[in-house]
């Protein structure tokens, strides 16, 4: 079974990631590193300007991924995935074919040091599997 991560190149993502790896690497589980991206939404009329969001969305991935690598040896299989989407939809769609779902935590919110982030807490909330949430300090 795989354990999926979701990557979206922040610190606490970068973590998840870490931590994904080494216990991909301590199961022998496929590493399905995921990011999601969307079209943003802009507030005012006019044109928007064309970017590929998607290969945009992989660059980051691939790059999040061997930084976390560095010169660690990778476990038997990483794929990375880049998909369009809202991150908690897909992740939690992903997480039906997973054995583990492995999310950060940024913790935005009035309390930042002590809450869930919305993305990890729609996973924790909604995942056919069990969640694993890396806070980044």
């Amino acid at each position: 079974m795989d354990i999926i991560v979701g990557v979206d190149g922040s610190a606490p993502a970068k973590a998840a990631l870490r931590w994904a790896i080494g216990q991909a690497r301590l199961t022998g589980a496929r590493l399905r590193a995921i990011i999601a991206w969307e079209v943003p939404v802009y507030h005012s009329w006019g044109l928007i300007p064309y970017e590929d969001f998607g290969a945009a969305a992989g660059k980051l991935l691939t790059e999040s991924v061997q930084e976390a690598l560095g010169l660690v040896s990778p476990p038997d299989a990483v794929v990375e995935t880049v998909l369009p989407g809202h991150a908690a939809q897909v992740l939690i769609d992903a997480s039906a074919h997973a054995a583990l779902l492995v999310v950060g935590s940024r913790g935005h919110g009035a309390f930042a040091g002590t809450l869930l982030g919305s993305v990890s807490q729609l996973c924790v909330q909604h995942a056919h599997c069990p969640v694993v949430v890396v806070r980044g300090k």
